[in-house]
């Protein structure tokens, strides 16, 4: 009997993979470059810049709730246009923002849009990866966001600098929109397994909408994205103290990392389990953060670059690949879209957080602190791999005494 599996390197997983660079790639280069736009054109303190990334995130986290529950009454394809026409003309009308409560609003905006588009775009692809190949999809797609994320802000800051923030958000806007024409020509969308299931006489059990195994893995994540809102929020800001003009050279050198890590960590994931992956580039995450906070040269600014890039390279396709894999297909929307909105609740926190820290002392403890967090999350991944054992292992004891 012919196999008919889908391919991994399939048309649509192709199209779709570089959709979600275009998307994440509109977020990053702006993301980076807020902080800095912020402080200089409205004055404003850490505390408010931070409000520019955290309130996004948090609507971004709202409207992947509400994508949820829309996707059961609207088409996929209109709610991911709609999202990606919300995006990216409030990408395009940040510079018209005369005010920091105008801006603010349109952060609101752009979150909601943001967060219906990265929801959907994810859970198209985890449709269509061979479930056994699944660490390796998810490695090979989420280099679309880790590119994005390590070149967005390094783009970001050099077209800011040269050619002014109207410029970037031009930009930006192009880059969101551009994915609606790119999926219309390609024909990329894979049918919706709802309306399979419907045709079928099928439905999808109520109580499949929350799943607790995905709680552990997503409080991973979110301690993850502390460190990660603490590059992008501050970074461009901890070089000017320092007087280091390329400071963007942190996300080139990030990206060479990211791509060199993320095929190798999805097979390590596929053939060893998440814990082969965790562990060491946790360590690395652990290495980046206190070397950046011991920065003086930009030669420092590369080295902790490079070991980011392999830690966090590493574990956010590794923890994505695990939260799909523990739950069935129907559920992959929901998965997905708990790991984003760990990330995002990460990014939001931290940024608040962070910039706390770095108000009452300064950028270097504030790296410090980062780094505490990635030490939690070994702490947390270990008392959680313990603790599964022990269930696992009186549960067997239990089946034994019955058996007896």
């Amino acid at each position: 009997m012919q196999d008919t599996a889908p391919r991994l390197w399939s048309k649509s997983f192709v199209c779709l993979t570089f959709c979600s660079f275009l998307l994440f790639l509109n977020l990053q280069m702006l993301l980076s470059s807020f902080p800095a736009h912020v402080k200089n054109h409205f004055q404003a303190d850490d505390i408010t810049v931070s409000l520019v990334t955290s309130l996004f995130a948090v609507s971004a986290i709202i409207s992947r709730f509400l994508t949820a529950e829309l996707l059961k009454r609207i088409p996929r394809s209109w709610l991911l246009f709609a999202g990606l026409i919300i995006a990216g003309v409030t990408t395009g009308v940040y510079v018209l923002a005369d005010t920091i409560k105008s801006l603010l609003l349109l952060r609101v905006l752009y979150g909601l849009g943001f967060g219906i588009s990265s929801t959907i775009i994810p859970t198209l692809v985890s449709q269509i990866i061979p479930r056994t190949r699944m660490g390796e999809g998810i490695g090979y797609f989420g280099l679309s966001t880790s590119l994005a994320m390590s070149i967005g802000p390094m783009i970001g800051l050099n077209v800011m600098n040269h050619a002014g923030f109207g410029t970037l958000s031009v930009l930006g806007m192009t880059a969101a929109l551009i994915i609606i024409p790119v999926m219309l020509l390609t024909r990329s969308m894979p049918k919706d397994p709802r309306q399979e299931s419907a045709r079928l006489g099928m439905s999808l059990h109520p109580k499949q909408s929350f799943n607790g195994k995905l709680i552990a893995p997503a409080v991973l994540n979110t301690l993850l994205s502390v460190t990660y809102s603490g590059v992008l929020s501050f970074i461009a800001l901890y070089g000017q103290e320092l007087h280091l003009e390329q400071v963007g050279l942190f996300f080139l050198f990030n990206a060479v990392t990211i791509i060199l890590i993320r095929p190798i960590s999805g097979r390590v994931f596929d053939s060893k389990g998440h814990g082969a992956v965790l562990i060491p580039a946790s360590l690395c995450v652990i290495a980046s953060m206190v070397v950046l906070s011991m920065t003086t040269s930009i030669y420092m600014l590369i080295v902790s670059a490079l070991m980011y890039g392999l830690g966090f390279g590493a574990i956010q396709p590794t923890i994505q690949a695990w939260m799909l894999r523990l739950v069935p297909h129907a559920q992959h929307s929901m998965a997905n879209s708990m790991f984003y909105n760990s990330t995002d609740l990460g990014v939001a926190g931290g940024a608040l957080l962070l910039g706390v820290i770095s108000s009452m002392t300064n950028y270097s403890t504030m790296y410090q602190c980062s780094a505490a967090f990635m030490v939690l999350f070994i702490i947390v991944y270990l008392l959680g791999s313990m603790l599964k054992k022990s269930g696992k292992q009186e549960t067997s004891s239990k089946q034994h005494d019955q058996v007896s």
